[in-house]
């Protein structure tokens, strides 16, 4: 006889209208049964939440709980909408391109808008902690929002993030790698905040790009030499960071739902590791 489920993983949607972002935004909660004790639990909030129904997110979570593999989680995955590069962009830069414009206006839709409705519908004033995670674009959106809000978070996860955006244009004679990845000069730039914890997944069909000619592709450098600044300013390779390469990775949904079971078993697992 199969043993009774511990969780069951409970899929509600909702329409919120967002005046920061001028648009009707879909939000689904992954909701780890009872809401009971959602103060007791995580809040971790998925940018391109659209991407969870592609890869059955729900079914992602139920495995893991089944297996009493991770701690309860309440997820919430956000609906990306038409201006994605705009709001997912980095809040306090915009790239070379000028893109990035509502980046702060996201900022303002999560913590005024999308945190009080989450709460209020819910009846949760508070979580156990709190994190974030997207996919491309919206992981560097996800890690951006993290580094800059340090306080209102612990743990961030990005998957095949667009680590390269920049405020240069790479054909410029006067471009540097060093200082012009936004993302890598904010963290170069920033405080260090110890209970951070950062999550990095690549694949090494993520693109085919290699701007320095090192026969390693954009994705792959641009996420280890981040890596690298988080460690020059404080955080600890092994116990604060996870970087997962799949040898076959793609950019793609099938890819990133591979990698999400080891970025909760590596966040909320239960005597787990990831393995790369």
């Amino acid at each position: 006889m199969q043993a009774a489920r511990t969780i069951t993983t409970v899929t509600e949607t909702h329409l919120m209208t967002s005046a920061f972002l001028k648009r009707e935004v879909q939000v689904d909660c992954y909701l780890p049964g009872t809401t009971n004790l959602l103060s007791q639990t995580t809040l971790l909030l998925i940018n391109d939440g659209q991407n969870l129904a592609e890869m059955d997110f729900a079914g992602i979570l139920q495995g893991l709980y089944d297996d009493e593999a991770i701690s309860p989680l309440f997820c919430i995955g956000i609906h990306c909408g038409t201006d994605r590069k705009n709001e997912y962009g980095t809040a306090k830069l915009l790239d070379y391109k000028g893109r990035g414009t509502k980046a702060a206006l996201y900022n303002r839709f999560i913590f005024e808008e999308l945190l009080p409705f989450i709460r209020k519908t819910y009846d949760a004033p508070s979580f156990l902690e709190k994190s974030f995670a997207g996919f491309s674009l919206g992981g560097l959106s996800a890690l951006d929002m993290v580094w800059n809000n340090p306080h209102e978070f612990t743990k961030v996860g990005v998957f095949s993030g667009s680590l390269w955006w920049r405020d240069k244009s790479q054909d410029d004679p006067d471009f540097n790698e060093e200082t012009d990845r936004i993302m890598h000069r904010q963290v170069k730039e920033g405080a260090y905040a110890p209970w951070l914890r950062f999550f990095f997944e690549v694949g090494t069909l993520d693109e085919t790009a290699d701007r320095n000619n090192n026969g390693v592709i954009d994705a792959i450098d641009d996420t280890v030499s981040l890596i690298d600044d988080l460690v020059t300013k404080g955080y600890h390779r092994k116990n604060d960071i996870q970087m997962l390469v799949l040898a076959d990775g793609k950019h793609d949904v099938p890819t990133w739902a591979r990698a999400f079971p080891d970025f909760l078993r590596w966040g909320w697992g239960k005597n787990t590791e990831v393995m790369e």
